[in-house]
């Protein structure tokens, strides 16, 4: 069996040295793949903990036990709890403090309505992430001090397994990605196939392919349903002075019987056996007369017109064999495992069906055994169901087992039951907490928590300022009086025809006889276009351009404003409404966010743009991720792409090479941050007449008339700015978390948002290397 990897989609993982970069693609994917192990291995002269989140889900949503997650590990390390699933918190035990500001009555929606006056807050904290609506107690989710979880029974074929196994915890479901690609019903086994373009996103050999040119085919082109035959297959490597070749193949026929078992000489001289893996060594080979040539044709005998294949990174296995085979069914993917990693086939037989494998007293792995287990675990999923395996928690399971293996399944579920209190007491500290008198949680009848109870939110303020250096852990919470639903809900539309009209542009005049086609191009290539439309109210005609994206129409305002285009000297601006006559400011503000100060945004993007760029990776030094938006429909790329750089140097460079004459993209710097981008993605589509005016509801005149400190947007001013003054004092590699919870009413629910850093965590950022 091939030494397993674990994966993790389009992130690019960093290091301190520069590492040499293999010529292949799956050279170079693995190299980068292996860099964030490969920072914490280092030792610097003077560490210090900082934090990289390029691992958030799609939607950058952070659930409440999540957070929780982070700051239980941030107490005590992953001496004793496993490291955080959605980011990374380097060199833990170097933090000095955690100090999380909570305000009570803000959400995401209020931080982008008052965007402008939220500006430390925007500048400070890199990191940003949306949050789930609250439940009825934020501060205990967050906290840990929900109602213990009750151990349940295990799944038969787990009884007795796994010494580190979790019991049926309560999880959320719906959120696992198993249930999220495959739904909580059985499946067919046509259904577990994997589709050609899956097959080609992970490099499985494909008829056409300039890497296949001497591949053979099966020759399996039947038509497959649910009942085709499936067969296991395993194949062992040795490294030849060519690269990896085939020593060993077995085949394994759905009864369980193996059908091909067969020791292979290489082609090329061998240089190294492998043999830890392989089991495969010089004087088991010497004899062998099989070569690859006679192994591909008893294949072809061997399989019915539709075998299914069944494998555990299935494309290793094909590319040794150097055969193409239409249909086939990769465990490492059926199983499918948060940010695009993959659980390895030894946990999967120990978890799934109770049986140790690959075990350390023997020689390398055994290729039968491999092969069966895989037809195993492919049989259990159609068995018992995506629902059945989503409720083993196989992910929590999986973590556990990376970081440590506690002693029985009591110990897990305690260890995922314990709250921060719990962590804090067992080093013999306290928690601070600070909050208004009518305000208080559960968290104030807590005996390992210190409870200040304010009047008032400038009360909370000046005792924050003299108790938080006195704690090593800090929530301090201000709470801030909500909109009125009709408000927030007059409040929510506003936005959302404000972005729609930032991301709208008017470009004119044309001539009469313009080629129209010509110009929808042209306009294409700066980015997605929602609709675009003819303007003929005006004397010659104009077009009404609207992108889905912010960047892309400012890209065609920038590119296109006063250029001479199809005869016509024409002007590119957005629409001149009250809602955008600060456009110009927000959207330089916006460039200077933090979390967009070192991400670029390109469009004109191939199919192929992933494979170039990863191909050229040492042109592109500090690349950290690679975020490539699909269409919610097809599941295809879309035609563009944000980069994310390590420092705004590194991706100015990058933009300078990508939009020069050799890659001939376009480009500028990112405007939106990816939790907006997610966030504005699902909003429906609402437009309005340019130059309507939205008359202010008398309840919102009379709240800003009145000036209240406590109105949310007088509240973004006021109280960012002291919130930024305190965050000025906190020592440094103090973690800190700004937390707007959301709001959650019969009304409707607003999802929160979440912004964290480090404080001086900047200092401690090393020059940028080669990938």
């Amino acid at each position: 069996m091939e030494p397993e990897r674990e994966r993790s989609g389009s992130t690019l993982k960093k290091g301190r040295k520069r590492r040499r970069i293999p010529s292949k693609l799956v050279g170079a994917a693995e190299a980068m793949r292996s860099r964030w192990d490969f920072e914490e291995r280092q030792q610097p002269v003077a560490k210090k903990a900082r934090l990289s989140a390029i691992l958030f889900a799609e939607n950058c949503e952070v659930t409440h036990g999540q957070l929780c997650e982070l700051l239980k590990y941030a107490v005590l390390g992953k001496s004793s709890f496993p490291k955080p699933s959605w980011c990374q918190l380097f060199h833990q035990n170097h933090l000095k403090n955690v100090v999380v500001f909570i305000l009570q009555g803000l959400s995401q929606l209020h931080f982008y309505k008052f965007y402008l006056e939220f500006g430390f807050l925007r500048k400070a904290f890199k990191h940003k992430f949306r949050l789930p609506p609250p439940s009825s107690d934020f501060l205990a989710d967050i906290i840990g001090l929900q109602k213990k979880q009750i151990i349940g029974n295990l799944p038969k074929a787990m009884e007795g397994s796994l010494h580190f196994a979790s019991s049926k915890i309560s999880i959320n479901l719906q959120k696992d990605p198993i249930i999220q690609k495959y739904g909580s019903k059985k499946v067919g086994l046509t259904r577990c196939l994997l589709t050609k373009e899956e097959m080609k996103t992970y490099h499985f050999p494909l008829q056409g392919f300039p890497d296949c040119e001497n591949f053979v085919p099966t020759k399996c082109n039947g038509s497959v349903t649910d009942n085709s035959p499936l067969f296991g297959l395993d194949c062992e490597m040795c490294l030849t002075c060519k690269g990896r070749e085939l020593t060993r193949i077995s085949l394994v026929a759905e009864g369980g019987g193996c059908v091909m078992d067969e020791l292979v000489k290489p082609d090329n001289k061998i240089v190294d056996y492998l043999t830890s893996f392989s089991g495969i060594t010089k004087k088991i080979l010497k004899p062998v007369t099989t070569k690859l040539k006679d192994v591909q044709r008893q294949l072809k005998i061997l399989l019915p017109p539709d075998a299914v294949l069944v494998g555990h990174s299935l494309d290793l296995d094909l590319r040794a064999l150097k055969m193409i085979h239409p249909y086939v069914i990769d465990t490492s993917l059926l199983y499918v495992r948060e940010q695009g990693r993959r659980f390895k086939l030894k946990f999967l037989a120990k978890a799934i069906l109770g049986k140790d494998i690959q075990c350390p007293d023997r020689l390398g792995h055994d290729a039968t055994e491999d092969a069966r287990t895989t037809l195993e675990l492919a049989r259990y999923f159609l068995k018992y169901g995506p629902k059945k395996i989503a409720e083993l928690n196989l992910e929590a399971l999986a973590r556990h087992q990376e970081s440590q293996e506690p002693r029985n399944t009591a110990e897990v579920v305690q260890q995922l039951n314990t709250s921060v209190l719990e962590c804090l007491d067992s080093v013999g500290q306290k928690l601070l907490f600070l909050t208004r008198e009518a305000d208080a949680s559960a968290l104030s009848s807590s005996k390992n928590c210190q409870t200040i109870k304010c009047l008032s939110n400038k009360e909370v303020l000046e005792q924050a300022r003299v108790e938080i250096p006195l704690f090593p852990f800090s929530i301090v919470q201000f709470s801030f009086e909500p909109f009125s639903p009709n408000l927030t809900e007059e409040m929510n539309k506003r936005i959302k025809i404000k972005w729609t009209e930032m991301s709208t542009v008017y470009a004119g005049p044309f001539n009469k006889n313009c080629n129209l086609k010509a110009l929808k191009r042209l306009f294409k290539s700066f980015g997605p276009v929602r609709s675009m439309t003819l303007v003929l109210e005006t004397h010659q005609p104009h077009l009404c351009i609207q992108y889905e994206v912010l960047e892309a129409a400012q890209l065609a305002i920038e590119s296109l404003d006063g250029v001479l285009v199809e005869g016509s000297c024409i002007k590119v601006q957005r629409p001149v409404t009250e809602l955008t006559l600060d456009c110009d400011t927000l959207v330089n503000e916006l460039e200077q966010d933090s979390e967009n100060r070192g991400t670029i945004y390109l469009s004109g993007v191939s199919e192929t743009f992933k494979e170039h760029l990863l191909q050229q990776c040492s042109l592109f030094l500090g690349l950290e991720a690679m975020i490539l938006p699909k269409d919610l429909k097809s599941g295809k790329h879309k035609r563009y792409c944000f980069l994310r750089f390590k420092t705004f140097g590194s991706a100015q460079r990058a933009l300078n090479i990508l939009t020069g004459k050799d890659w001939k993209l376009k480009g500028r710097h990112a405007l939106t941050p990816r939790h907006l981008h997610a966030w504005l993605r699902g909003l429906p589509h609402e437009s309005r007449l340019p130059g309507v005016r939205v008359i202010p509801p008398p309840s919102e005149q009379e709240a800003l008339q009145m000036l209240k400190v406590d109105h949310p947007k007088i509240a973004a001013w006021h109280w960012g700015r002291k919130i930024g003054k305190l965050y000025h004092n906190l020592c440094s590699g103090t973690l800190c978390l700004i937390l707007l919870p959301g709001t959650k009413s019969t009304h409707g629910s607003l999802s929160g948002l979440g912004l964290m850093g480090i404080k001086d965590e900047e200092e401690s950022t090393t020059p940028n290397m080669c990938l």
